[in-house]
């Protein structure tokens, strides 16, 4: 059985290795792109792109009216704003889609690597090595695309007070919000300065002011981005000097990230640990599955093998829980 497939193992595995180079280099080749761009949103409008294209590019949701099942749509929200949160204008199908790709890849390798004698154990094998692919994927996309969303958000919160320095002065010169707003969005840098834009943007087609800032905080997850749009909410609702409410929270978000930099480098070693702790079970249980996957079917018929399984699993998640309650600081 195994001999018959291994000519077309070897030719599924040629396809799979030029689809990652193809892959890597468009990868490289997209970063260094991105490095050169200032302003995302400046750069598709001077492209020639119309405002409602960048628009839709940028924010509006990609369709999902083939997904009935309430638990899925919800899934798929969340992926979707995940995606957008780390700056990623994919789809979440095609982020799936590359999983997949990703899975058979490991997968194929895999099955160049083992080889079984006999028909069932090819079949368990490959059972085996796909579930261990499988899961080695759909956690590196996992770990991916939360490096993304830390980073953009980390920049996004380094920006914003600048953001608001800029809004301020210009208050305070006569422009009204809206137009400082604007101002800001055409002088700063990504995230702040597409974030910025695309605030004024919603404005412009006819959403509220407030509801755009709303909008604007829900899209990029930061918690200073929520205390700016309550500001001026409450603002727009009570009256007040707008200049002054936004120096004093421009103020407080520079003393919020002095603090939370010394909690994070205090923290530094234990998350180190935590990430370690947390992820090397997962990685090497899905190494052992894709290149020896008889090192567990075979103690598949002893009942203890399952008792332990189950109860390591329970340690593991409870002890996953303790830690992210350890290293998690509100500040």
């Amino acid at each position: 059985m195994s001999g018959s497939l291994a000519p077309l193992i070897y030719v599924l595995a040629f396809v799979a290795v030029v689809l990652i180079i193809q892959s890597g280099a468009g990868i490289f080749f997209a970063a260094r792109e991105r490095t050169t761009k200032v302003n995302r949103r400046l750069s598709m409008l001077n492209s020639g792109m119309a405002p409602e294209d960048v628009y839709s590019a940028l924010v509006r949701r990609a369709p999902a009216s083939s997904i009935t099942n309430e638990r899925f749509l919800h899934f798929y929200d969340v992926l979707w704003t995940r995606c957008r949160q780390a700056g990623l204008t994919i789809t979440p199908w095609r982020l799936l889609a590359m999983v997949g790709a990703s899975t058979a890849v490991l997968w194929l390798m895999a099955m160049v690597m083992v080889r079984s004698g006999s028909a069932g154990g090819f079949f368990g094998t490959a059972i085996f090595a796909l579930i261990g692919a499988a899961t080695l994927s759909i956690t590196g996309a996992w770990l991916w695309v939360n490096r993304l969303r830390a980073q953009r958000l980390k920049k996004l919160e380094e920006q914003l007070p600048l953001a608001l320095d800029v809004v301020v002065r210009a208050i305070r010169a006569g422009h009204p919000v809206v137009s400082a707003v604007q101002l800001a969005a055409d002088e700063l840098g990504d995230p702040i300065g597409s974030e910025f834009g695309l605030i004024v943007d919603e404005y412009t087609y006819g959403s509220e002011f407030r509801e755009a800032l709303l909008n604007f905080a829900r899209r990029t997850g930061s918690s200073d981005a929520h205390f700016f749009a309550v500001s001026v909410g409450i603002q727009s609702e009570t009256g007040g000097n707008l200049a002054e409410i936004l120096d004093g929270l421009s103020n407080v978000i520079r003393s919020r990230r002095a603090l939370g930099m010394k909690v994070k480098a205090l923290a530094s070693e234990g998350k180190a640990s935590a990430v370690i702790l947390s992820l090397l079970p997962v990685f090497m249980v899905s190494v052992m599955l894709m290149t020896d996957p008889s090192y567990y079917t075979d103690k598949f018929g002893d009942p203890l093998f399952w008792t332990i399984i189950s109860f390591v699993g329970v340690l593991y998640v409870i002890g996953w829980f303790i830690i992210q309650r350890i290293i998690n600081f509100k500040y």
